[in-house]
């Protein structure tokens, strides 16, 4: 147990509801709902249109996403998957690499809009309405932009159009911290959707309108692809943790590689290694390499061998690839045609068979748990406004590669591979915690470095998101925040590992947020990650 207090700031308590999304703003309008008494999906519904306002770098109507849910009053567990498919005009030889990177022609069916009102219209309390009213206020009477907000705008607005930069700089530069900024546009399309419904978007006047201007610009999508979108309710994968368990949303996602990364860590007494410990993290990085291959060659087949991949069997046997003393040689985070000479292979799951991005998490005093990652892909996504729509698209088609040979080629209308891996905890059947992260391809390795400190090391969750982090990249590079001890640090490049140093906190780590729940007494703990604009707020 830690017995002195290792955050920067106290965990939040609360008994009748929990919320900690990216954004202050964002959580205050997820407690509005609890406070006029909605539920934990009335919440964050209404923290994620929010953030689409005063995030919008990071998500909004435009994006996709995924939503685990725990119902407090049966216990039933499932997933909502609104991560929208790729056009039907989408083909490798008709774009470039760059092309999928940015601008109108790199977006995936926006599923976020349709996803939020099937998740309200199924499980929530609250008119849309009223869940929709905050972020509806932050766009038409403008919000404060955070220190935080200003950096992303500085460092991402070169992504932008020259129609989205009149919205986001509307003086030609960078906001100070302070600024009051609004979104008319978007306001008014936040009402009407509120008011008529997805069909509004997905097959009625805003969609076209919306697809006009992606076609004027060159890109790819039509009213037929959004006609065809329809957000699906499917099952979490599970996995246990010694005394937990611990579930996440299935492929494509990448739930599956967190559960793996913790299976094959299982067996090391990290406990006793200590946490952060120069023998710790090489154990951590090890695993993170192996994992990483398998997701690459799995997560977006066909019927992937998710059975195998989270058997204990074959954990052991990825366990005994791992060289205690030396760094391995990794072939990066993603698909590649060439990787460096001796990369680590993915393994064979299948004959154990048989055995990005924002997020933010709910509690509330019923029991009931949602946790949605959600994303535009990079900051800003495409950079593209469509038209007088107010709707910032994503890029999430960079996601996929031209290589013919890679599991994830670009093709007509298929699901893409995700990195988005929201958990929940359970143990004894009860939950735990809810927690989860945004960061691209380094979401899963985040979580399980967050799980770790809160399962093994017994931190509180504030303390277990604040903790510093490290990130596995090609080869043997590796990013570690500079509050890794120097003699860490140098106990990791004697066994060949390239370290990056970050700063003391950084975005390229991550940015948790999560919620834990303490069966006995209903007592709720709420963290935030200070590398974002990360809060929590109790009830």
């Amino acid at each position: 147990m830690i017995s002195e207090r290792r955050a920067h700031r106290p965990a939040v308590m609360g008994t009748r509801g929990m919320v900690s999304t990216a954004h202050p703003l964002a959580s205050a309008a997820a407690v509005e709902m609890l406070w006029r008494g909605g539920n934990a999906v009335d919440a964050a519904v209404a923290a994620a249109s929010t953030l689409n306002v005063v995030e919008p770098f990071m998500s909004g109507i435009g994006g996709d996403g995924l939503l685990l849910l725990t119902l407090g009053k049966t216990g039933e567990r499932k997933v909502l998957d609104f991560m929208g498919r790729t056009p039907f005009a989408a083909k490798p030889e008709a774009c470039t690499a760059e092309a999928l990177q940015r601008g109108p022609k790199s977006c995936l069916v926006p599923g976020n809009f349709a996803g939020w009102w099937e998740a309200l219209t199924t499980h929530g309390r609250l008119s849309p309405a009223i869940v929709f009213d905050p972020a509806i206020r932050h766009a038409e009477q403008g919000f404060p932009l955070t220190h935080r907000g200003t950096f992303f705008f500085g460092e991402h607005k070169g992504r932008l159009t020259s129609d989205a930069l009149r919205i986001f700089c509307p003086i030609g530069v960078v906001p100070e911290p302070g600024t009051i900024l609004g979104h008319k546009a978007l306001a008014a399309t936040l009402r009407r959707l509120a008011h008529e419904g997805p069909a509004l978007l997905y097959r009625g006047e805003l969609g076209k309108r919306l697809c006009e201007a992606v076609q004027a610009a060159g890109g790819w999508l039509t009213t037929e692809d959004l006609d065809g979108f329809r957000p699906e309710w499917t099952q979490p994968v599970t996995a246990t943790f010694r005394e937990h368990e611990v579930a996440s949303v299935p492929p494509p996602a990448a739930g599956v590689q967190v559960l793996e990364t913790l299976g094959i860590l299982e067996g090391y007494d990290f406990a006793a290694l200590g946490h952060n410990s120069a023998d710790a993290l090489h154990l951590i990085i090890e695993t993170v390499k192996l994992t990483m291959a398998d997701r690459i060659a799995y997560q977006s087949i066909p019927d992937p061998p998710v059975a195998g991949l989270l058997s204990g069997g074959y954990a052991a046997a990825q366990r005994a690839r791992i060289d205690p003393a030396r760094a391995a040689v990794s072939g990066g985070e993603r698909y590649a045609t060439t990787v460096p000479p001796g990369a680590v292979d993915p393994g064979d799951p299948y004959g154990y068979q048989r055995e990005h991005t924002t997020h933010f998490s709910v509690i509330d005093g019923y029991g009931n748990a949602a946790s949605i990652t959600q994303t535009l892909g990079s900051p800003f996504g495409s950079g593209f406004l469509a038209g007088d729509t107010g709707i910032l698209l994503n890029n999430l088609l960079m996601w996929n590669d031209l290589d013919p040979k890679s599991p994830n080629v670009l093709a007509p209308h298929r699901k893409v591979e995700t990195r988005m891996a929201p958990v929940q905890v359970f143990r004894d059947g009860s939950l735990v915690a809810a927690l989860g992260t945004p960061g691209s391809y380094g979401i899963p390795q985040t979580t399980t470095q967050m799980l770790l400190n809160l399962l093994v090391y017994e931190m509180d969750i504030q303390e277990a998101i604040e903790a510093p982090r490290v990130r596995v990249y090609t080869d043997r590079t590796v990013d570690a925040e500079a509050r890794i001890p120097v003699d860490v640090r140098a106990a990791l490049e004697a066994r060949g590992h390239v370290l990056r140093l970050l700063p003391e906190y950084s975005w390229v780590v991550g940015g948790g947020q999560g919620v834990t729940r303490d069966p006995a007494t209903g007592t709720l703990a709420g963290g935030a990650d200070p590398r974002r604009d990360g809060y929590a707020i109790g009830w």
